[in-house]
């Protein structure tokens, strides 16, 4: 069928038609589109961190070696006339040569002690080889592991020798004296560093890279052969750790500029500031700055450790610029060693990069080991020479007329830089350059709030700012800001804070130890803080004290429960959670603050928010009350108390309709059973030795005893899709996880029956001792024998729990528990199937000890049976599930223990796994906790460890890592969705512009009116037979559900898109499907008649379907029979049809939905006595109707706009309720004028729209909402069992038994009857199961009994 297919596929329609193209689609809520519901619930990988120095260092000794010999030139060089002199700004010819030799060596120490004051000084002026010897070893034997400095000044002597070389002298004065650098080598041992200040200084390096190597070679030889000469020696130190500066390369000469130092290296490397303005005055550049001069830049004012002198600024703004330089040319790592390890080499460091760009400009190239990239180039000099330009052109006025410093816009410049780099910058890009002056700015309070502002923008961007901010080094400086009382820094701190902690929480140890955390307990008590930045504060305590004992002990005693206690009820969501994640860290395994807990009532106050809107507000409500009863302290009466009021109130949120508080709900519940292990053995045994002895009449077992089904009833199974939520065996044979061993099924690939019963399944016998313990696929109690567990035990109602006697708690949570192993949800199913079974293998263990301890005698060994007292409660109007008489045993007497004598039942077959290996080894009576009982590996000879507990105390759901991602992502960025830009909001664009074509061009077709309804223009067969079809309202695609299963079909090009298996157990149906966010990114709810409702994303394109969330949305659905309804009217048709209708082996009317996307609520109803209401936001049940009749609802249709809902129901009656008012007298109109089931009801969504109903006997009758009587009535075929009625184009279908469809327009005239499929034989139409109109198009959509699903629409002049 050709619907206007350019139209459709061109992205931009001829806008004039679409100046009222209506805007609705956008005012739409989107249901189930949350983080939770698309992201798993999981912590980010953590970042590998580099930033924190694995090994700080000092270097705590230095030997200043100078070989100066003042007055007599070396033999090897000829020196210019006239030539650099001075050394250590000392001219030596100035003083007799023996005082400048120590001025020189006193001074050059004084320029080493302005950047390593602490450091242990040793000169030694014009030695001999013996006196560096000395002077070497003793300095590396104070050191110890710590770093040496060696400072060689050969300005005195001849260059360096390529054998590896450098001179001293003799004794007195008459020869030079050649010292080996292997030699000097030993004597320094590593770590060290080596200033070489000579001519050819770069041969030294070369040298003594080939000795190091050289030591690595003998250091190999030795450790591969002890016996070796070399071995035998004491082993050489590794040269690994040694840094080397050296002035030059090897074949370079020191320059001999009268207007330089002799020492320029030197200069460069201990007073950068005075050679930088030297420098500066000496290019052609500084003519620009009228009146300054050499002795000008003497007279500098300032001190070079006071940043608001002019010299303390500019030395300020020289270590932010080499440090700028270095980050940005340097490997990261080699970065972290030169310039963040050791404060002495990154002033070296920094200083030698003044030193490449001076040296450079006199054709010398320093050269460093490790060696760095060339700097001399790079732009931020630029910025060095402006600030000096700025600084000096001041100089004249202030040294004569003493006028004030203005200060530099330096650092005010490349803030904005960074600021620019900010707001201008794409995703992808490289680092900006100034984050290294960022941290500079931190130190002055001038730039302080903005350079905090900026960083924290930085940080936000994700965690990969935050790793480059660290390695920067912002770590020390934010935590020393911690320590400030200025207020208008909280909210910078604290998110900067929140940013760091949420990518690397190992900073909690650093915050403690500097007392960070009360900067931060501080902002989370103070009422004027705003809510975000309380909740950052609060997720940062919460880091603190994440399993971190120390932090837990320091936030205790800074009162930080009654701190968080204050704020549980703020109206900020995120703070809500926080606060309750925060509570649930501190007293995890941290008895004294589930004490101080117990004190402030912790527990009672918590409770509250298990009822919030929030789902996640409700998770990390469950979760704290999780870790309050999981702590393993000796329990006392009163703490017991304690544990079971907290349980009950959990037990209350077992149909949550949220998935991750479910998930979370098992796992507190887990903490639980580990803390009463024993007690929940007795109740394990008791509850498996009952379902040995009952049948459960579960329509599954009545038809088809004690067998597996094959998945599929069809004639030919077609291939499932898997998916995604359930690659376990339930996906094949819904018989989930049954113990292969103890089962030894052979389950056929096809599928197939599997014969097995659960009443063999006998869990103490002796054969599980094969077992080791469980794994996730090797279950002891099997899905099918936990589920008839749970329908046994009278499990009527949890909602009535609390004020059950005590001793019965525990039977309570259990029953919660067998629920929740139930649940639609896999992930929570399989978590709980974990629980029961940990504790069921641990029964079973513990029996079997008990027998075999107990062997010959007759005491009785079962463990005493909890009193069933208030085990079975039933609500108000609820009844059992089940027939009373398969429960008698729980309601009427209390259940006997088993038997004593009756020997173990054997399994079927004897299982292979290792023979018969009974645990006959010494058992100790009591066990604990996690005990794995007695080694049997050996004789296992299947898993060398055998009995992995699988249910551990430290079970968890990522739910707390998951929302600490939040922190970690960007908070300012705009969302994709809100971006005009994005690729997700031009999808959306498109697809609104599809609707809003659809409703315009099926409007026309419908208003011009539609005189026949039979051309087939879709016919296929299902894999299963349809049960119910659902048009999606703007794709051309179509669901149909069979009995368990959904397949997609593209009705336009008639191919099958997808089958998928809804994951609902064997002895449930589908009954109901609705396509939520149709107009968007549509989801698909499907309903089926135990309740359950599950949503699924990703169906009918090429990914796999997944299950996006699911819940219990009826609780105890009553299944009644069509047969007992329509019976009493006495009618033999509506007999008839109900029997016809009742194919599943249970009739009833399953499970009705209606869903209002403008509200996001979800209406249920079925085989109960009350339309529940479910809110999509919140995921919560909102209100209960109740019915006020005693047959099941077999249909619903509400309207948004005026707050009703229509119901029809079993016993013939039409209700109309009003939501808005209360639940006993919101029903506002009751017609009762079918005599028979009412098929279906439909409130027209207009302003006045009429409700029209239709029953079996055919009846259509029209209703005005105000009006107690049918305003009209029209009689259609009999023997109604499928209708449909069409909401724009005033169309009903109906389908009969008879095997025909017939299609009537609002008068009441038959416009179309179908009995025949299209095609070569005309074949007949089997009996109707299930017809639905298009919701705009109008076409037809039908199911029959015989597999086939077609479509009929208008004819085609007309579309």
């Amino acid at each position: 069928m050709k619907m206007d297919t350019e139209l459709l596929h061109s992205p931009v329609v001829g806008l004039a038609e679409e100046e009222e193209a209506d805007m609705s689609d956008w005012n739409l809520p989107l249901a189930f589109m949350k983080k939770r519901h698309s992201e798993k619930i999981e912590g980010s990988k953590a970042l590998a961190q580099s930033w924190r120095m694995k090994d700080r260092m000092k270097t705590v000794s230095v030997a200043l070696v100078l070989c100066l010999n003042v007055g007599v030139d070396p033999p090897d060089v000829v020196k210019t006339s006239p030539c650099a002199r001075l050394e250590c700004w000392i001219d030596p010819l100035s003083m007799s040569p023996q005082k400048a030799l120590e001025t020189i060596g006193a001074n050059l120490q004084k320029q080493y002690e302005n950047w390593q004051p602490r450091a242990r000084y040793k000169q030694s002026l014009d030695p001999t080889v013996d006196e560096v010897k000395k002077l070497c070893t003793s300095l590396r034997r104070n050191a110890k592991e710590e770093r040496v400095l060696f400072h060689y000044n050969g300005h005195g002597v001849p260059r360096p020798t390529v054998n590896g070389e450098i001179w001293v002298f003799n004794k007195n004065y008459t020869q030079y004296i050649p010292l080996s650098i292997y030699d000097l080598q030993t004597w320094m041992g590593s770590p060290s560093i080596f200033v070489y200040d000579c001519s050819n200084a770069g041969i030294i390096v070369k040298s003594f890279k080939q000795f190091a190597l050289q030591r690595e070679q003998e250091l190999e030889v030795a450790a591969i052969n002890p016996n070796h000469p070399l071995a035998q020696m004491p082993l050489p130190p590794s040269m690994k750790n040694c840094i080397q500066l050296a002035a030059c390369e090897a074949t370079e000469l020191l320059p001999m500029n009268p207007d330089l130092p002799a020492d320029l290296f030197t200069s460069c490397l201990t007073t950068p500031i005075k050679i930088a303005l030297r420098w500066f005055c000496m290019q052609k550049s500084a003519k620009l700055v009228p009146g300054v001069t050499l002795d000008l830049i003497e007279k500098i004012p300032g001190r070079l450790n006071d940043r608001r002198t002019p010299l303390g600024e500019l030395n300020w703004i020289f270590t932010a610029i080499t440090d700028t330089i270095a980050w940005n040319v340097l490997p990261r790592d080699l970065f972290q060693k030169l310039f963040r390890q050791d404060l002495l080499v990154a002033s070296l460091f920094r200083n030698f990069l003044l030193a490449e760009r001076i040296m450079r400009s006199y054709n010398c190239t320093p050269v460093s080991s490790p060696r760095l990239p060339p700097t001399y180039m790079h732009a931020m000099w630029q910025a060095w020479d402006l600030a000096v330009d700025i600084c000096l052109s001041q100089l004249p006025t202030i040294i004569e007329e003493g006028t004030a410093f203005r200060h530099s816009p330096f650092f005010a410049e490349q803030l904005t830089a960074f600021q620019v780099w900010l707001t201008m910058g794409v995703e992808n890009r490289n680092p900006p350059e100034q984050l290294p002056i960022v941290l500079q700015v931190l130190l002055s309070q001038v730039h302080r709030l903005r350079a905090l502002d900026l960083l924290g923008r930085f940080l936000d961007l994700g965690p990969w700012a935050v790793s480059l901010a660290l390695s920067v080094g912002i770590f020390p400086y934010v935590l020393k800001l911690l320590q400030s009382s200025a207020r208008e820094l909280r909210p910078l701190l604290v998110f900067i804070w929140a940013k760091i902690l949420a990518v690397d929480s190992s900073c909690q140890a650093d915050l403690v130890k500097d007392n960070g955390h009360k900067y931060f307990l501080s902002v989370l008590a103070d009422p004027y803080m705003p809510a975000e930045h309380r909740t950052m504060a609060v997720f940062i305590l919460a880091v603190i004290v994440n399993n971190y004992n120390t932090g837990q002990e320091a936030c205790l005693q800074g009162n930080l429960i009654a701190i968080c206690l204050e704020q549980l009820n703020d109206p900020h969501p995120l703070l809500r959670q926080w606060v309750a994640i925060c509570l649930g860290r501190i007293w995890q395994n941290f008895d004294s603050a589930r004490w101080c807990g117990v004190r402030d009532s912790a527990h009672e106050k918590l409770y509250s928010l298990l009822s919030d809107p929030i789902p996640e507000v409700r998770c990390a409500a469950v979760f704290a009350l999780g870790t309050f009863v999981g702590n393993s302290a000796e329990r006392t009466d009163h703490s017991t108390t304690i544990d079971h009021n907290v349980a009950m109130m959990l037990a209350q949120l077992i149909n949550d309709g949220s998935p991750v508080v479910r998930k979370e709900l098992v796992v507190a519940l887990s903490h639980l059973v580990v803390q009463y292990e024993s007690n929940f053995c007795t109740v394990a045994l008791q509850f498996m030795e009952e379902e040995k002895s009952y049948a459960v009449p579960s329509p599954a077992n009545t038809t088809e005893p004690g067998n597996l089904t094959p998945v599929k009833d069809s004639p030919a199974i077609p291939r499932l899709r898997s998916v995604n939520s359930y690659t376990n065996i339930r996906a094949a044979t819904t018989a989930r996880n049954l113990n292969k061993s103890l089962q030894n099924l052979n389950l056929n690939e096809e599928g197939g029956p599997v014969v097995f019963s659960p009443g063999n399944l006998s869990t103490s016998s002796s054969a599980s001792s094969t077992l080791g313990s469980p794994d996730n696929d090797e279950y002891i109690l099997s899905f099918e024998t936990i589920d008839k567990m749970r329908r046994v035990s009278s499990y009527s109602s949890l909602n009535s729990l609390i004020g059950v006697s005590f001793n019965s708690v525990y039977t309570q949570i259990w029953r919660v528990l067998l629920h929740l192993a139930a649940d639609p949800f896999p992930e929570v199913s399989d978590l709980a199937m974990k629980v029961l079974n940990s504790i069921a293998y641990k029964a079973t263990m513990n029996a079997r000890s008990q027998r075999i301890l107990d062997c010959g005698s007759s005491t009785q060994s079962a463990p005493a049976s909890p009193t069933s007292k208030g085990t079975h409660i039933h609500q108000a109007g609820g009844s059992p599930p089940m027939p009373s008489a398969s429960s008698s045993s729980l309601t009427n007497e209390v259940p006997k223990p088993p038997a004593r004598d009756a020997p173990p039942a054997r399994p079927p077959y004897t299982p292979t796994l290792g023979g018969q290996a009974p645990h006959s080894h010494q058992f100790p009576r009591t066990r604990k906790m996690f005990d794995k009982g007695p080694d049997q590996a050996a004789e296992d000879g299947d898993d060398p460890t055998p009995h992995r507990n699988y249910i551990s105390t430290t079970m968890q759901t990522g739910l707390c890592d998951w929302s600490a991602k939040y922190f970690a992502q960007p908070v300012m960025k705009i969302p994709e969705e809100h971006d005009v830009e994005s690729q997700v909001r031009k999808e959306r664009e498109w697809r609104f512009l599809r609707n809003a074509r659809v409703r315009r061009q099926s409007q026309r077709i419908t208003q011009r009116g539609v005189s026949r309804l039979d051309d087939q223009i879709f016919i296929n067969r299902n894999p299963g037979v349809p049960s119910v079809v659902k048009f999606h309202p703007f794709n051309p695609c179509i669901a149909v559900a069979d009995k368990d299963s959904i397949c997609f079909w593209d009705w336009e090009k008639g191919e099958r898109l997808d089958y998928f298996y809804n994951g609902n157990p064997r002895y449930t149906r589908i009954t109901a499907m609705e396509y939520l966010n149709g107009h968007d990114c549509s989801l698909l709810l499907t309903a089926t008649d135990d309740g359950a409702l599950r949503i699924w994303k990703n169906f009918a394109d090429q990914r796999n379907p997944e299950m996006v969330t699911a819940w219990q949305g009826l609780s105890d659905m009553l299944p009644t029979t069509r047969v007992g309804v329509a019976g009493h009217q006495g009618t033999g048709l509506a007999r008839r049809v109900s029997i016809y209708l009742d194919r599943s082996k249970q009739g009833g009317a399953g499970m009705v939905v209606d869903w209002e996307q403008e509200t996001g609520l979800l209406m249920t109803s079925g085989d109960v006595r009350i339309i529940r209401i479910w809110d999509t936001e919140r995921e919560t049940k909102v209100q209960d109707i109740p019915t006020g009749a005693d047959s099941c609802v077999t249909s619903l249709s509400c309207d948004p706009q005026r707050s009703l809902i229509v119901a029809g129901l079993g016993d013939g009656s039409v209700r109309v309720y009003d939501r808005r008012m209360a639940p006993n007298e919101c029903r506002v109109m009751t017609y009762r004028e079918h005599g028979a089931w009412v098929v279906k009801a439909h409130l027209q969504r207009e302003t006045d729209g009429h409700i029209i109903s239709v029953s079996v006997n055919g009846d259509v009758r029209f209703f005005e909402t105000r009006v107690p009587e049918s305003v009209n009535v029209l009689q259609t075929v009999k023997g109604l069992t499928a209708l449909d009625i069409h909401p724009q184009a005033n169309l009903f279908a109906c389908g009969s038994m008879n095997q025909f469809i017939a299609v009537y327009n609002s008068s009441g005239d038959v416009i179309s009857n179908i009995k025949y499929y299209d095609g070569f034989m005309g074949q007949r139409i089997g009996a109707i199961s299930c017809l639905a109109f298009h919701p705009y198009w109008p076409h037809l959509a039908v199911g029959s009994n015989d597999y086939y699903m077609s479509i009929y629409s208008a004819e085609k002049r007309l579309r």
